[in-house]
């Protein structure tokens, strides 16, 4: 159960004029762990509600003198980001309207289910919950002169840990190297460094080095000369130059040739580049950051990364949990993907029922932060009420596979490259062979599927 960190039980203020009604939903909600609080009437609900200070209210609309739309607003006066819950045995559109438009977290009709009502409870419990602390972290970041609105979302410990170190180096001028797996948020945590960083104002630029074969990929980081190659028609300068003055960012630098990494170091060591085809050297002014979802030492020993480079870049390094590892992290997330979504769309927000979120912290998220946020936009564009149920979630979230993950049949002590091959079949085969929905949940570009399935051996 979701409690306010200072409290493990959330409170409840139950206002109703019926003194029956009070002692069954008191008994009924401490049962299932609340702390709660009575009040006979609308009057004795406002008076209670600064003395008791809930987490919750939850109120009848129709009582004598004083109603239940005005307890809601007395609580919305004292506590914006009080949820207070509506319940009438008179349900009828005008009063639920009006409920509405006063800011209730939601409208029950009398009478109710106990499973009902205590799913409504804790999603509500939980909903104040993220409120509380995202303004308490909003609050924090704010003394520490950090704007609040680009912070990546987040709130278990392991993510507030790498947002913290992001923080502690986002003023200096280190190179960072970022490491995750595919679809964590590199990306999302590398621009974060780059707006609390003095060079904000000036250019973030990026290029995924997974993308591109070499030769293009040379040119698009250095630029190169006219006639340096077939089609270069004019001089053109490359990102590390259209970056100078801001930040650079270097996906998947492990995918980069031996000879790009030469030409890599350089840039990093000497501060200057050469175009392809031109002789002369340019200097550059970019803070570099890269990001890798390859375990870099175990390719320097396979000889496929170069260490100087490795050590260049890793003179900050910065480790992101997969979301597996921060699943208190999915309600909020789930929230604010649904949110862009609607908006994208102009359509009214859609939330996921209490089974379809229970499905979706249970799953292990292979595709991470970018598959929760590509099932979530799928999910609304098949659900035509305001409530995602299991059936809009993919197959492959809701199933439950009866076979087990790890063979004892399976090599003791498997390397890199074999868990690597048979993750990515893996996800190839929960896609039906579609590879560009795999590369999606994979987190990598769909030429970069096709040179890693090239390397297994497997058919293209």
């Amino acid at each position: 159960m979701i409690a306010p960190a200072s409290d493990p039980r959330p409170s409840v203020l139950i206002v109703d004029d019926e003194s029956a009604i009070l002692d069954t939903l008191r008994i009924l909600l401490k049962n299932e762990g609340f702390e709660t609080h009575v009040a006979l009437g609308g009057k004795q609900g406002i008076e209670r509600l600064q003395d008791v200070k809930p987490d919750i209210v939850i109120t009848d609309v129709r009582m004598p003198n004083v109603g239940g739309l005005e307890v809601l607003s007395a609580a919305r006066q004292r506590d914006p980001d009080l949820p207070v819950i509506l319940m009438t045995a008179q349900a009828d559109l005008r009063s639920a309207i009006q409920a509405v438009n006063a800011g209730a977290y939601y409208y029950v009709q009398k009478p109710f289910a106990n499973d009902d009502i205590v799913a409504i409870l804790r999603r509500a419990a939980e909903h104040r919950q993220l409120r509380v602390e995202n303004k308490s972290l909003k609050q924090e970041i704010k003394r520490r002169g950090f704007d609040t609105s680009s912070r990546p979302i987040g709130r278990s410990k392991a993510w507030l840990d790498v947002l913290r170190l992001a923080e502690t180096v986002a003023p200096s001028e280190s190179t960072v190297l970022i490491q995750g797996e595919s679809g964590t948020g590199k990306e999302v945590v590398a621009r974060y460094i780059h707006e609390l960083s003095g060079r904000a104002d000036a250019p973030f630029l990026s290029i995924n080095c997974g993308a591109l074969p070499e030769s293009l990929l040379e040119s698009e980081l250095f630029g190169h000369v006219k006639g340096s190659f077939t089609g270069a028609v004019k001089d053109k300068a490359g990102l590390f130059t259209a970056a100078a003055g801001g930040t650079f960012f270097l996906d998947e630098i492990g995918e980069t040739t031996p000879s790009t990494q030469v030409k890599l170091l350089r840039a990093l060591q000497e501060r200057e580049i050469i175009p392809v085809g031109a002789t002369e050297a340019i200097p550059t002014d970019a803070r570099v950051l890269a990001a890798t979802n390859r375990e870099l030492e175990e390719e320097m020993k396979r000889g496929g990364f170069r260490s100087d480079l490795f050590y260049r870049l890793n003179v900050f390094a910065l480790h992101l949990p997969p979301l597996r590892h921060r699943k208190e992290d999915i309600p909020l997330l789930a929230t604010s993907f649904l949110e862009r979504t609607a908006k994208a769309r102009g359509e009214p927000l859609k939330r996921l029922s209490e089974e379809a979120l229970e499905i979706m912290r249970e799953y292990a998220w292979p595709g991470n932060v970018r598959e929760l946020e590509n099932s979530l936009e799928r999910a609304a564009i098949l659900t035509n009420g305001e409530v995602i149920d299991p059936s809009a979630l993919p197959e492959r979230i809701t199933e439950r596979r009866s076979e087990p993950l790890v063979s004892e049949r399976g090599p003791t002590n498997p390397t890199l490259d074999v868990i690597e091959r048979a993750y990515i079949l893996w996800v190839l085969d929960s896609e039906g062979g579609n590879k560009s929905r795999a590369a999606e949940v994979l987190g990598i570009d769909p030429s970069t599927l096709y040179r890693k399935l090239s390397r297994f051996g497997v058919e293209a």
